[in-house]
Protein backbone atom coordinates (compact mmCIF):
# COMPACT_ATOMS: atom_id res chain seq x y z
CA UNK A 1 0.00 0.00 0.00
CA UNK A 2 1.27 3.44 -0.88
CA UNK A 3 1.99 5.62 2.06
CA UNK A 4 2.03 9.32 1.44
CA UNK A 5 4.72 9.61 4.06
CA UNK A 6 7.10 7.25 2.23
CA UNK A 7 9.79 8.78 0.07
CA UNK A 8 9.83 7.32 -3.44
CA UNK A 9 13.35 6.19 -4.24
CA UNK A 10 12.94 3.81 -7.19
CA UNK A 11 13.31 5.01 -10.75
CA UNK A 12 10.05 4.83 -12.71
CA UNK A 13 9.90 2.59 -15.79
CA UNK A 14 10.27 4.37 -19.17
CA UNK A 15 6.95 5.13 -20.92
CA UNK A 16 6.07 5.11 -24.57
CA UNK A 17 6.71 8.32 -26.46
CA UNK A 18 3.77 10.74 -26.37
CA UNK A 19 3.13 13.65 -28.65
CA UNK A 20 4.41 16.84 -27.18
CA UNK A 21 1.80 19.18 -25.78
CA UNK A 22 1.39 22.37 -27.80
CA UNK A 23 -0.03 25.39 -25.96
CA UNK A 24 -3.09 26.88 -27.58
CA UNK A 25 -2.88 30.42 -28.81
CA UNK A 26 -4.32 33.05 -26.45
CA UNK A 27 -7.84 33.86 -27.55
CA UNK A 28 -7.99 37.36 -26.00
CA UNK A 29 -4.84 39.28 -25.38
CA UNK A 30 -4.58 40.90 -21.96
CA UNK A 31 -5.35 44.58 -22.00
CA UNK A 32 -2.82 46.95 -20.64
CA UNK A 33 -3.54 48.09 -17.09
CA UNK A 34 -4.93 51.41 -18.24
CA UNK A 35 -7.37 49.60 -20.51
CA UNK A 36 -9.02 47.45 -17.75
CA UNK A 37 -12.81 48.10 -17.57
CA UNK A 38 -13.93 50.18 -14.59
CA UNK A 39 -15.96 48.49 -11.81
CA UNK A 40 -19.61 49.36 -12.10
CA UNK A 41 -21.00 51.51 -9.29
CA UNK A 42 -23.05 49.66 -6.66
CA UNK A 43 -26.75 49.55 -7.26
CA UNK A 44 -29.20 50.86 -4.63
CA UNK A 45 -30.03 47.21 -3.82
CA UNK A 46 -26.36 46.42 -3.19
CA UNK A 47 -26.00 49.49 -1.02
CA UNK A 48 -28.86 48.34 1.17
CA UNK A 49 -26.94 45.19 2.10
CA UNK A 50 -23.60 46.85 2.58
CA UNK A 51 -22.11 46.75 6.13
CA UNK A 52 -22.80 50.01 7.96
CA UNK A 53 -19.89 52.19 8.78
CA UNK A 54 -18.64 51.55 12.36
CA UNK A 55 -18.29 54.79 14.29
CA UNK A 56 -15.17 55.16 16.37
CA UNK A 57 -15.47 53.90 19.97
CA UNK A 58 -15.84 56.64 22.53
CA UNK A 59 -13.83 55.18 25.42
CA UNK A 60 -15.01 57.88 27.83
CA UNK A 61 -18.67 57.14 27.09
CA UNK A 62 -18.14 53.40 27.60
CA UNK A 63 -16.40 53.96 30.93
CA UNK A 64 -19.16 56.30 32.08
CA UNK A 65 -21.85 53.73 31.22
CA UNK A 66 -20.22 50.89 33.17
CA UNK A 67 -21.14 50.31 36.81
CA UNK A 68 -18.77 51.77 39.38
CA UNK A 69 -19.04 50.06 42.78
CA UNK A 70 -18.73 53.41 44.56
CA UNK A 71 -21.94 54.59 42.85
CA UNK A 72 -24.10 51.76 44.23
CA UNK A 73 -26.72 52.45 46.90
CA UNK A 74 -28.99 50.12 48.89
CA UNK A 75 -32.01 52.32 48.07
CA UNK A 76 -32.54 54.95 45.38
CA UNK A 77 -29.48 53.77 43.46
CA UNK A 78 -29.00 54.84 39.84
CA UNK A 79 -26.67 52.04 38.73
CA UNK A 80 -27.79 49.10 36.59
CA UNK A 81 -29.50 46.60 38.92
CA UNK A 82 -28.85 43.82 36.40
CA UNK A 83 -25.08 43.98 36.92
CA UNK A 84 -24.13 41.95 39.97
CA UNK A 85 -20.48 42.96 39.91
CA UNK A 86 -18.41 44.88 40.80
CA UNK A 87 -19.41 44.13 44.40
CA UNK A 88 -19.83 46.93 46.89
CA UNK A 89 -21.76 45.00 49.57
CA UNK A 90 -19.60 41.90 49.85
CA UNK A 91 -21.31 40.97 53.13
CA UNK A 92 -24.55 40.40 51.21
CA UNK A 93 -22.83 38.07 48.72
CA UNK A 94 -21.14 36.17 51.56
CA UNK A 95 -24.52 35.63 53.24
CA UNK A 96 -25.96 34.41 49.94
CA UNK A 97 -23.17 31.82 49.66
CA UNK A 98 -23.66 30.79 53.30
CA UNK A 99 -27.39 30.34 52.71
CA UNK A 100 -26.71 28.11 49.72
CA UNK A 101 -24.23 26.05 51.76
CA UNK A 102 -26.89 25.55 54.46
CA UNK A 103 -29.48 24.19 52.03
CA UNK A 104 -31.83 21.49 53.36
CA UNK A 105 -35.25 20.06 52.55
CA UNK A 106 -37.98 18.92 54.97
CA UNK A 107 -38.31 15.40 53.52
CA UNK A 108 -34.74 14.67 54.58
CA UNK A 109 -35.93 14.37 58.17
CA UNK A 110 -37.61 11.19 59.38
CA UNK A 111 -40.90 11.90 61.15
CA UNK A 112 -41.73 8.31 62.12
CA UNK A 113 -40.96 8.70 65.83
CA UNK A 114 -43.01 11.91 65.97
CA UNK A 115 -45.96 10.16 64.33
CA UNK A 116 -45.83 7.28 66.79
CA UNK A 117 -45.55 9.67 69.74
CA UNK A 118 -48.43 11.84 68.54
CA UNK A 119 -50.72 8.84 67.96
CA UNK A 120 -49.94 7.41 71.40
CA UNK A 121 -52.66 8.69 73.80
CA UNK A 122 -50.07 8.80 76.57
CA UNK A 123 -47.23 10.14 74.42
CA UNK A 124 -47.74 13.84 75.11
CA UNK A 125 -49.73 15.82 77.65
CA UNK A 126 -52.61 18.03 76.54
CA UNK A 127 -50.50 21.10 77.30
CA UNK A 128 -47.72 19.78 75.07
CA UNK A 129 -50.18 19.09 72.25
CA UNK A 130 -51.64 22.57 72.59
CA UNK A 131 -48.15 24.03 72.41
CA UNK A 132 -47.34 22.12 69.19
CA UNK A 133 -50.59 23.08 67.46
CA UNK A 134 -50.31 26.75 68.48
CA UNK A 135 -46.75 26.77 67.15
CA UNK A 136 -47.74 25.37 63.81
CA UNK A 137 -50.77 27.67 63.68
CA UNK A 138 -48.52 30.71 63.81
CA UNK A 139 -45.64 29.51 61.68
CA UNK A 140 -47.55 28.00 58.72
CA UNK A 141 -48.64 31.48 57.65
CA UNK A 142 -45.87 33.63 59.17
CA UNK A 143 -43.27 32.49 56.66
CA UNK A 144 -45.74 33.05 53.82
CA UNK A 145 -46.18 36.62 55.03
CA UNK A 146 -42.40 37.01 55.10
CA UNK A 147 -42.04 35.63 51.57
CA UNK A 148 -44.76 37.91 50.19
CA UNK A 149 -43.11 40.89 51.84
CA UNK A 150 -39.79 40.06 50.14
CA UNK A 151 -41.06 39.16 46.68
CA UNK A 152 -43.83 41.73 46.32
CA UNK A 153 -42.33 44.54 48.37
CA UNK A 154 -38.75 44.71 49.63
CA UNK A 155 -37.08 43.33 46.50
CA UNK A 156 -38.63 46.03 44.33
CA UNK A 157 -37.18 48.86 46.41
CA UNK A 158 -33.64 47.56 46.99
CA UNK A 159 -31.29 48.76 44.25
CA UNK A 160 -28.10 46.86 45.16
CA UNK A 161 -27.93 43.67 43.02
CA UNK A 162 -25.89 41.67 45.54
CA UNK A 163 -28.52 42.42 48.20
CA UNK A 164 -31.25 41.40 45.78
CA UNK A 165 -29.40 38.14 45.22
CA UNK A 166 -29.60 37.33 48.91
CA UNK A 167 -33.28 38.31 49.02
CA UNK A 168 -34.00 35.75 46.29
CA UNK A 169 -32.30 33.07 48.36
CA UNK A 170 -34.17 34.23 51.47
CA UNK A 171 -37.52 34.04 49.67
CA UNK A 172 -36.76 30.44 48.67
CA UNK A 173 -35.85 29.61 52.27
CA UNK A 174 -39.17 31.04 53.45
CA UNK A 175 -40.86 28.68 50.99
CA UNK A 176 -38.87 25.76 52.47
CA UNK A 177 -39.99 26.76 55.97
CA UNK A 178 -43.65 26.87 54.96
CA UNK A 179 -43.11 23.47 53.34
CA UNK A 180 -41.56 22.16 56.57
CA UNK A 181 -44.52 23.21 58.72
CA UNK A 182 -46.93 21.69 56.21
CA UNK A 183 -44.86 18.49 56.24
CA UNK A 184 -45.17 18.30 60.04
CA UNK A 185 -48.92 18.97 59.92
CA UNK A 186 -49.41 16.31 57.26
CA UNK A 187 -47.16 13.77 59.01
CA UNK A 188 -49.01 14.10 62.31
CA UNK A 189 -52.41 13.98 60.62
CA UNK A 190 -53.52 17.29 62.14
CA UNK A 191 -56.67 19.11 61.09
CA UNK A 192 -55.32 21.31 58.29
CA UNK A 193 -58.31 23.67 58.41
CA UNK A 194 -57.74 24.31 62.10
CA UNK A 195 -53.98 24.84 61.79
CA UNK A 196 -53.93 26.94 58.64
CA UNK A 197 -56.77 29.19 59.83
CA UNK A 198 -55.29 29.81 63.28
CA UNK A 199 -54.06 33.23 62.17
CA UNK A 200 -57.72 34.18 61.72
CA UNK A 201 -59.19 32.31 64.67
CA UNK A 202 -56.64 32.38 67.52
CA UNK A 203 -56.37 35.84 69.06
CA UNK A 204 -52.72 35.65 70.16
CA UNK A 205 -51.68 34.63 66.61
CA UNK A 206 -54.05 37.02 64.83
CA UNK A 207 -52.80 39.99 66.85
CA UNK A 208 -49.18 39.35 65.85
CA UNK A 209 -50.08 39.04 62.17
CA UNK A 210 -52.27 42.16 62.26
CA UNK A 211 -49.31 44.05 63.72
CA UNK A 212 -47.21 42.99 60.71
CA UNK A 213 -49.67 43.34 57.83
CA UNK A 214 -49.69 47.19 57.60
CA UNK A 215 -45.92 47.12 57.09
CA UNK A 216 -46.36 44.59 54.27
CA UNK A 217 -49.12 46.67 52.68
CA UNK A 218 -46.88 49.74 52.52
CA UNK A 219 -44.17 48.04 50.49
CA UNK A 220 -46.46 45.95 48.28
CA UNK A 221 -48.59 48.94 47.25
CA UNK A 222 -47.81 49.42 43.50
CA UNK A 223 -47.99 53.19 43.98
CA UNK A 224 -45.37 53.23 46.74
CA UNK A 225 -42.01 54.60 45.64
CA UNK A 226 -38.93 55.56 47.60
CA UNK A 227 -37.04 58.79 47.00
CA UNK A 228 -38.42 61.14 49.64
CA UNK A 229 -37.58 61.32 53.33
CA UNK A 230 -41.09 60.16 54.22
CA UNK A 231 -41.16 57.13 51.93
CA UNK A 232 -37.57 56.18 52.70
CA UNK A 233 -38.42 56.20 56.40
CA UNK A 234 -41.47 54.02 55.69
CA UNK A 235 -39.26 51.51 53.92
CA UNK A 236 -36.67 51.58 56.70
CA UNK A 237 -39.40 51.10 59.33
CA UNK A 238 -40.77 48.06 57.47
CA UNK A 239 -37.30 46.55 57.23
CA UNK A 240 -36.80 47.01 60.98
CA UNK A 241 -40.17 45.43 61.77
CA UNK A 242 -39.43 42.34 59.69
CA UNK A 243 -35.77 41.82 60.52
CA UNK A 244 -35.76 42.78 64.21
CA UNK A 245 -39.32 42.14 65.36
CA UNK A 246 -40.77 39.40 63.18
CA UNK A 247 -37.76 37.21 62.40
CA UNK A 248 -35.74 38.52 65.33
CA UNK A 249 -38.38 38.39 68.09
CA UNK A 250 -41.78 36.90 67.13
CA UNK A 251 -40.23 33.55 66.22
CA UNK A 252 -38.31 32.95 69.42
CA UNK A 253 -41.02 31.78 71.82
CA UNK A 254 -42.07 29.11 69.32
CA UNK A 255 -38.51 28.06 68.55
CA UNK A 256 -37.69 27.72 72.23
CA UNK A 257 -40.80 25.65 72.95
CA UNK A 258 -40.31 23.08 70.16
CA UNK A 259 -36.58 22.82 70.76
CA UNK A 260 -37.28 22.28 74.47
CA UNK A 261 -39.46 19.32 73.45
CA UNK A 262 -36.56 17.97 71.40
CA UNK A 263 -34.20 18.31 74.36
CA UNK A 264 -36.52 15.92 76.21
CA UNK A 265 -36.49 13.44 73.31
CA UNK A 266 -40.00 14.38 72.23
CA UNK A 267 -41.03 15.38 68.68
CA UNK A 268 -37.44 14.91 67.54
CA UNK A 269 -38.19 15.20 63.83
CA UNK A 270 -40.10 18.46 64.26
CA UNK A 271 -37.37 19.77 66.57
CA UNK A 272 -34.69 19.02 64.00
CA UNK A 273 -36.58 20.94 61.34
CA UNK A 274 -36.99 23.87 63.73
CA UNK A 275 -33.24 23.82 64.30
CA UNK A 276 -32.58 24.30 60.59
CA UNK A 277 -35.27 26.97 60.38
CA UNK A 278 -33.77 28.78 63.38
CA UNK A 279 -30.37 28.79 61.68
CA UNK A 280 -31.89 30.23 58.49
CA UNK A 281 -33.89 32.85 60.35
CA UNK A 282 -30.83 33.94 62.31
CA UNK A 283 -29.12 34.61 58.98
CA UNK A 284 -32.20 36.50 57.73
CA UNK A 285 -32.18 38.63 60.85
CA UNK A 286 -28.45 39.39 60.55
CA UNK A 287 -28.79 40.26 56.86
CA UNK A 288 -31.69 42.57 57.63
CA UNK A 289 -29.70 44.32 60.36
CA UNK A 290 -26.76 44.84 57.98
CA UNK A 291 -29.20 46.20 55.38
CA UNK A 292 -30.76 48.58 57.92
CA UNK A 293 -27.42 49.86 59.19
CA UNK A 294 -26.10 50.42 55.66
CA UNK A 295 -29.22 52.40 54.70
CA UNK A 296 -28.72 54.49 57.84
CA UNK A 297 -25.08 55.10 56.95
CA UNK A 298 -25.91 56.11 53.37
CA UNK A 299 -28.96 58.18 54.43
CA UNK A 300 -28.19 59.64 57.89
CA UNK A 301 -30.99 62.18 57.55
CA UNK A 302 -33.54 59.37 58.01
CA UNK A 303 -32.41 58.50 61.55
CA UNK A 304 -34.08 61.39 63.36
CA UNK A 305 -34.95 61.50 67.08
CA UNK A 306 -38.64 61.34 66.18
CA UNK A 307 -38.10 58.30 63.96
CA UNK A 308 -36.14 56.52 66.71
CA UNK A 309 -39.01 57.10 69.15
CA UNK A 310 -41.42 55.50 66.65
CA UNK A 311 -39.15 52.46 66.39
CA UNK A 312 -38.87 52.13 70.18
CA UNK A 313 -42.68 52.16 70.46
CA UNK A 314 -42.86 49.33 67.89
CA UNK A 315 -40.32 47.31 69.89
CA UNK A 316 -42.36 47.68 73.07
CA UNK A 317 -45.55 46.66 71.28
CA UNK A 318 -43.88 43.60 69.76
CA UNK A 319 -42.60 42.43 73.16
CA UNK A 320 -46.11 42.79 74.57
CA UNK A 321 -47.69 40.79 71.71
CA UNK A 322 -45.13 38.00 71.89
CA UNK A 323 -45.56 37.73 75.64
CA UNK A 324 -49.33 37.35 75.19
CA UNK A 325 -48.58 34.55 72.73
CA UNK A 326 -46.36 32.87 75.35
CA UNK A 327 -49.19 33.04 77.89
CA UNK A 328 -51.68 31.60 75.40
CA UNK A 329 -49.43 28.71 74.36
CA UNK A 330 -48.44 27.91 77.97
CA UNK A 331 -51.36 28.68 80.29
CA UNK A 332 -49.70 26.33 82.76
CA UNK A 333 -46.10 25.26 83.20
CA UNK A 334 -44.90 22.78 80.59
CA UNK A 335 -41.51 21.24 79.76
CA UNK A 336 -39.99 23.06 82.71
CA UNK A 337 -41.03 26.33 81.05
CA UNK A 338 -43.64 28.91 81.94
CA UNK A 339 -44.79 32.20 80.47
CA UNK A 340 -43.07 34.47 83.06
CA UNK A 341 -39.71 33.00 82.06
CA UNK A 342 -40.31 34.35 78.56
CA UNK A 343 -40.91 37.90 79.78
CA UNK A 344 -37.22 38.22 80.64
CA UNK A 345 -36.18 36.35 77.49
CA UNK A 346 -38.17 38.65 75.19
CA UNK A 347 -36.79 41.74 76.88
CA UNK A 348 -33.27 40.36 76.55
CA UNK A 349 -33.80 39.76 72.81
CA UNK A 350 -35.44 43.18 72.30
CA UNK A 351 -32.46 44.89 73.95
CA UNK A 352 -30.08 43.02 71.69
CA UNK A 353 -31.98 43.84 68.50
CA UNK A 354 -32.29 47.50 69.47
CA UNK A 355 -28.58 47.80 70.13
CA UNK A 356 -27.76 46.06 66.85
CA UNK A 357 -29.44 48.90 64.92
CA UNK A 358 -28.06 51.71 67.08
CA UNK A 359 -30.80 52.19 69.68
CA UNK A 360 -30.32 52.14 73.43
CA UNK A 361 -31.40 49.10 75.43
CA UNK A 362 -34.99 49.52 76.60
CA UNK A 363 -34.96 47.13 79.56
CA UNK A 364 -32.43 47.19 82.35
CA UNK A 365 -30.27 44.20 83.33
CA UNK A 366 -32.06 41.47 81.39
CA UNK A 367 -30.23 38.17 80.92
CA UNK A 368 -30.81 35.18 78.68
CA UNK A 369 -32.62 32.44 80.63
CA UNK A 370 -32.08 29.98 77.77
CA UNK A 371 -28.35 30.04 76.93
CA UNK A 372 -28.70 26.66 75.21
CA UNK A 373 -30.65 28.39 72.44
CA UNK A 374 -27.43 30.00 71.20
CA UNK A 375 -25.96 26.56 70.56
CA UNK A 376 -28.87 25.67 68.28
CA UNK A 377 -28.09 28.52 65.89
CA UNK A 378 -24.63 27.07 65.21
CA UNK A 379 -26.04 23.70 64.10
CA UNK A 380 -24.10 22.00 61.31
CA UNK A 381 -26.21 20.28 58.67
CA UNK A 382 -24.13 17.12 58.75
CA UNK A 383 -24.50 16.66 62.53
CA UNK A 384 -26.94 13.75 62.47
CA UNK A 385 -28.23 13.50 58.93
CA UNK A 386 -26.55 10.12 58.57
CA UNK A 387 -29.19 8.80 60.96
CA UNK A 388 -32.20 10.88 59.96
CA UNK A 389 -31.96 11.35 56.21
CA UNK A 390 -34.74 9.48 54.40
CA UNK A 391 -34.05 10.59 50.83
CA UNK A 392 -30.95 11.52 48.86
CA UNK A 393 -30.30 14.52 46.64
CA UNK A 394 -29.82 13.81 42.96
CA UNK A 395 -26.46 14.87 41.65
CA UNK A 396 -25.84 16.10 38.14
CA UNK A 397 -24.54 12.70 37.07
CA UNK A 398 -27.66 10.93 38.29
CA UNK A 399 -30.23 13.17 36.64
CA UNK A 400 -32.24 11.64 33.82
CA UNK A 401 -33.25 14.19 31.24
CA UNK A 402 -35.56 11.83 29.29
Amino acid sequence: MLSWDDEVTSTPAPRAAQPQFQPQPQLQPELPPQSQPAIAPASPQDAAFAAPAVPPVDAAAVAARRVNAADKRIINGQTDVNQLVPFKYKWAWDKYLAGCANHWMPQEINMQRDIELWKNPNGLTEDERRLVKRNLGFFVTADSLAANNIVLGTYRHITAPECRQYLLRQAFEEAIHTHAYQYIVESLGLDEGEIFNAYHEVASIRDKDEFLIPFIDVLTDPAFKTGTTETDQQLLKSLIVFACLMEGLFFYVGFTQILALGRQNKMMGAAEQYQYILRDESMHCNFGIDLINTIKMENPHLWTPEFKEEIKALFLKAVELEYRYAEDTMPRGVLGLNAPMFKGYLRFIANRRAQQIGLDAMFAQEENPFPWMSEMIDLKKERNFFETRVIEYQTGGALNWD
